[in-house]
C-alpha cells in the first residue's frame, strides 16, 4: 500500500487482519521517514509495528475511487457548492466521524474577499466575507484558526476540545460548547503564479484590511469521544490537494466570469467568456440606449481633494447605476462622470423594454432628491444628473485595436443618444427621450410630454424630444 494512503475496500471481517493492516500502514509511514541507508530493510521501529499495533484499531476509510471522482468533478466544472457537499458526504459515508466541515477560498470580487462553505449533516451553508471588514469582523478574523495558520506559516493545526483547558480561539470555544471533541485544520496553498511580475512598475493601491487567501483553508470537527483517529485524519489530509485542484479549477472560471461581468457588463462578459474575442466579431442589434452624466461635477472636482472626489464619484455613479441594473439594463462602460448602458431588444418586444428604461428613469428621479438631502445633511457636496434615452440599431461587439479591444456598442444611434443627453442642460431637463423611443413605448408614450423639435449637433434634421413627469 502506498505510504499514507489506504487501499482497503472496506472494514475487515477479521480483527487480526485489521490490526495487521493498520500496523502495515504505520510501518510504511515509519519507513517513509526513516534515514536507513538500505531502503529495502525496514527499520527496527517499523519491524515492531505488528507487535505494538492496538487490537481495537479504527478501520481505515474506504476511499477507493475517491481521487478519480475529484478529477471528474474538477474537469466537469461543477459548482463549488456541489463539489464541497459531495466531498463531505463521501468522507462521512466512508466512515469519517466529522460533524462539521468548513472550506474557505479567496476570490476576486468587487464586494467579497472570500467565500466560506460550512457543511453539517443537515446541509451546506455558504457565506461571503466582505472585502472591507468592519472593526468587529477584523478582530474576529485575527482570533481565528485561519489567521493563525497564515501568520505562522504552519500547514496544519489540530486541537483537542475535551481537555477542559482554555481554548486558543473563540471558534474552538463555540465548537466545544456544541459538543465537539476535536478540531483539525489545514491550508493547501496555491503556488507558481508570479504575481510580483504582474505588479512590477505599478503603484499598487491595497486596502490594508483585505489580505487575499492564496489557497484553500479546510477544517473539520468531530464529537466522537477521544477525537479523530490519526490514520483516518491523514487520509483526509491526503485527499485535500486533489480537492484544492478541483476547487481552483472552478474558482478560476468563476473569477474570470465575475471580472468580465464587472468590467464589461453581464451580457458583454458572457460573450467574451464564450469565445467572442475576434476584432471583427460584431452583430447588429436593436437596443434602447441610455447615456447619462453628472451636472456640476467639474466645479466640485476643482474644489475638493482627490480622495473626496473618488468618494463623490463612486457614490453618485452607484446612485445612477442602481436603477438601470435593477431594471434589466446593462452598463457597458463608465466614461468620466457618466456611463453608457443598453436595454437589449433581442428577446423581448420594444414596448416591454421601453417600460423597463422608463421605470429606471423614474426611480432615478424619485431617489436623487432624497440622496442629495442626505448628503447635504452630512455637509457633503451634491450634484445633479442628465439622461438621454434613444432607440435604434447599433453594432454590438469587439471594437478596437488588434490586441486591445472593447466590447461595446457603436453607430449613429449611439451618437444621437449622446446629442440628446447633451440637450438636458439647455432645456433644463433631467430626462430627455427621442421620438423613436416614444413611438416604441406604445401606450406608455402618453406618459411623456413633447418639448418640440430641436436641432442636434451632427444630426441633419431637427428631432422631436420628449420628457417624463418630474424630468
Amino acid at each position: 500500500m502506498p505510504a499514507g494512503r489506504s487501499t482497503s475496500t472496506g472494514p475487515s471481517t477479521s480483527a487480526e487482519a485489521l490490526r495487521k493492516a493498520v500496523a502495515w500502514s504505520i510501518m510504511c509511514t515509519t519507513m517513509r521517514s526513516s534515514r536507513s541507508a538500505d531502503p529495502t530493510k525496514p527499520p527496527a521501529d517499523a519491524a515492531k509495528a505488528l507487535e505494538t499495533a492496538p487490537a481495537t484499531a479504527v478501520a481505515p476509510l474506504d476511499l477507493s475511487g475517491f481521487p478519480d471522482w475529484l478529477v471528474e468533478q474538477g474537469l466537469s466544472g461543477v459548482s463549488l457548492e456541489e463539489l464541497v457537499d459531495g466531498f463531505c458526504r463521501r468522507l462521512v459515508g466512508a466512515g469519517f466521524p466529522a460533524r462539521r466541515f468548513n472550506m474557505i477560498i479567496g476570490t476576486l470580487h468587487p464586494r467579497h474577499g472570500a467565500r466560506s462553505y460550512i457543511w453539517r449533516p443537515t446541509g451546506l451553508e455558504t457565506e461571503a466575507f466582505s472585502r472591507r471588514r468592519s472593526e468587529d469582523e477584523s478582530a474576529a478574523y485575527l482570533r481565528s484558526p485561519i489567521y493563525y495558520l497564515r501568520r505562522s506559516g504552519e500547514p496544519r493545526l489540530r486541537r483537542r476540545l475535551d481537555t477542559g483547558e482554555p481554548m486558543q480561539f473563540q471558534l474552538l470555544e463555540e465548537l466545544r460548547d456544541a459538543g465537539m471533541t476535536e478540531y483539525a485544520a489545514r491550508i493547501v496553498r496555491f503556488g507558481g503564479v508570479d504575481t510580483a511580475s504582474l505588479k512590477r512598475g505599478l503603484t499598487v493601491v491595497r486596502n490594508a484590511q483585505f489580505d487575499p487567501l492564496q489557497g484553500v483553508f479546510f477544517s473539520c470537527a468531530t464529537d466522537v469521544p477521544g477525537g479523530f483517529d490519526d490514520f483516518q485524519l491523514q487520509q483526509v489530509a491526503d485527499a485535500l490537494p486533489p480537492l484544492a485542484l478541483a476547487v481552483k479549477s472552478r474558482t478560476t472560471f468563476d473569477v474570470a466570469r465575475t471580472l468580465l461581468e464587472t468590467y464589461l457588463g453581464e451580457d458583454a462578459g458572457r460573450h467574451v467568456l464564450t469565445g467572442e474575442i475576434d476584432r471583427h466579431s460584431v452583430q447588429r442589434i436593436r437596443a434602447v440606449i441610455w447615456l447619462c452624466d453628472l451636472r456640476g461635477y467639474s466645479s466640485v472636482a476643482n474644489r475638493v481633494g482627490q480622495e473626496d472626489l473618488v468618494e463623490i464619484l463612486d457614490a453618485y455613479l452607484e446612485a445612477m447605476a442602481r436603477p438601470v441594473l435593477d431594471n434589466k439594463g446593462q452598463i457597458l462602460k463608465f466614461m468620466g462622470d457618466g456611463f453608457l448602458a443598453t436595454f437589449d431588444l433581442a428577446e423581448r418586444d420594444s414596448e416591454a423594454v421601453c417600460v423597463d428604461a422608463l421605470k429606471a428613469a423614474g426611480e432615478l428621479l424619485d431617489h436623487f432628491p432624497r440622496f442629495n438631502t442626505e448628503r447635504r445633511a452630512a455637509a457633503k457636496p451634491t450634484l445633479d444628473f442628465g439622461v438621454g434615452l434613444h432607440l435604434g440599431e447599433v453594432l454590438y461587439g469587439n471594437i478596437g485595436a488588434s490586441d486591445r479591444l472593447d466590447f461595446t456598442v457603436v453607430g449613429s444611434a449611439v451618437n444621437e443618444a449622446s446629442r440628446i443627453e447633451g440637450m438636458c442642460r439647455p432645456l433644463q431637463r433631467k430626462v430627455l427621450v427621442s421620438s423613436s423611443f416614444h413611438d416604441a413605448a406604445g401606450t406608455n408614450g402618453n406618459r411623456m410630454t413633447s418639448l418640440g423639435f430641436h436641432a442636434l449637433r451632427g444630426i441633419r434634421e431637427p428631432r422631436e424630444l420628449f420628457t417624463i413627469a418630474g424630468g
